[in-house]
């Protein structure tokens, strides 16, 4: 018995001996796990954020739209229930109507690292925007993506055609369409000539590191047969225009086109043949050959009378724009949506879109002007520019437009089209490339 009692006491004072050890003299290995985890505590790893969410626990399944599939088949494979599709799909009408989900756009599915239910979905209609679905909480918001705007420049000579010439410097159709609307009462781009030159400053919209379109002409210049057009923007009244070296406006009350850069293919003419019934007769219109489905737009502020189908005009729209002019759009394959008789529209906005309605070989837009309720020569008229600069104004437009005239006369033409300039003028041919 004593013994026993012995060997227990002996116990208890090595236990109470290795404790103390430990409590005054801890080991190496201990303090260095202690300080690993301290550290791991005092600063956790930053935050991973995609599409503004923490995705640090969650896997990430990028993909594109296939044909034919909807935001049910995209979500199925990832444990998503038909309800919980019909729900989202519901609550979302307001904020992203999911049956525009097209194919080849990008989605995002997150999903736990510890499961294949989907967490979260995301959409991107298009470059500068995204939607989000919170499948957890049902919750779906739409979201602009930052974008950066990049001042750029470029100048070029004439060789070919305005379209082929700065497609070939990389310049993107929606910039050369603004160049073209800009310049289109001062100049006629279906005659231009060899030697005739443009330069124009631009800021183009940047996101993620990639321009996804233009934002607007800053100032410009073109030089057609030896004759410099500026285009200086100037603020008056409110309103930001631009306007030549003189201080003339160089917006009218009506755009050039009523679609897009493109080539004329038929003009107004009394006795022209009509490829579809075979006679003559006069063609009290001008033809733009374009694309099916090209925009077409209003050129001017006005309330339409007429948005119809009929006979051999097609699909077409008449705009009343006052007491002296109306005009009229015929062929469309459709007219757009919410365009009808009474509607109140504004300079560019697109009222149908070309096609081959009616008497048509092909599509095409057939754009007729009227003056005093009489069909007249749209390209032959002299439409009245908007206000010039005021007199009040006079020394501030001087001011800024020496500015701008500096800031262009320091962009270089390309040295190596410079012989171009000793050349004969030659007129040009005004296909578009496209076309």
């Amino acid at each position: 018995m004593t013994k026993k009692w012995f060997g227990i006491s002996i116990g208890l004072v090595a236990c109470i001996a290795f404790i103390s050890y430990s409590i005054y003299f801890p080991n190496i290995s201990a303090e260095v796990d202690y300080e690993e985890i301290s550290e791991e505590l005092s600063e956790p790893e930053e935050s991973q954020l995609l599409y503004g969410i923490d995705v640090s626990d969650l896997h990430i399944i990028e993909g594109q739209v296939k044909r034919n599939q909807t935001l049910s088949t995209i979500l199925s494979p990832f444990n998503v229930s038909f309800q919980t599709i019909d729900e989202l799909a519901k609550k979302s009408k307001d904020i992203f109507d999911v049956r525009k989900i097209r194919s080849n756009n990008k989605f995002t599915v997150l999903t736990p690292t510890d499961s294949a239910a989907a967490r979260y979905f995301i959409y991107e209609p298009n470059a500068s925007e995204f939607v989000v679905f919170d499948l957890a909480a049902l919750d779906i918001y739409k979201v602009e993506k930052p974008i950066e705007l990049r001042e750029k420049q470029v100048a070029g000579l004439i060789q070919t055609s305005l379209y082929v010439d700065m497609v070939k410097q990389d310049i993107s159709p929606e910039l050369i369409d603004l160049f073209a609307d800009l310049y289109g009462w001062s100049v006629d781009f279906q005659s231009l000539q060899k030697g005739d030159k443009y330069k124009v400053v631009y800021q183009e919209k940047v996101i993620d590191g990639e321009v996804v379109g233009i934002e607007d002409i800053k100032v410009a210049l073109f030089e057609h047969k030896g004759e410099a057009y500026h285009a200086i923007p100037f603020e008056q009244n409110g309103e930001w225009n631009f306007f030549d070296q003189n201080g003339e406006s160089l917006k009218k009350a009506f755009l050039r086109d009523p679609v897009k850069f493109t080539r004329i293919s038929s003009r107004y003419n009394l006795r022209r043949f009509h490829p579809v019934q075979k006679r003559y007769k006069p063609h009290l219109g001008t033809d733009y050959a374009a694309q099916r489905g090209t925009e077409i737009r209003a050129v001017g502020d006005g309330t339409v009378t007429h948005a119809t189908y009929h006979g051999g005009n097609g699909n077409y729209v008449k705009i009343k724009h006052n007491g002296t002019y109306t005009t009229q759009y015929l062929h469309m394959s459709k007219i757009a949506s919410g365009v009808k008789a009474g509607t109140r529209v504004k300079q560019g906005q697109v009222i149908g879109y070309v096609g081959s309605t009616g008497l048509a070989t092909g599509p095409h837009l057939c754009f007729r002007f009227w003056k005093n309720g009489k069909q007249v020569d749209w390209l032959n008229e002299k439409i009245p520019p908007s206000e010039p600069i005021l007199k009040e104004n006079l020394l501030a437009f001087e001011s800024a437009k020496a500015q701008f005239m500096q800031q262009l006369a320091m962009i270089p033409f390309p040295e190596d089209q410079q012989k171009l300039l000793a050349k004969t003028e030659v007129p040009l041919s005004t296909e578009k490339a496209s076309d």
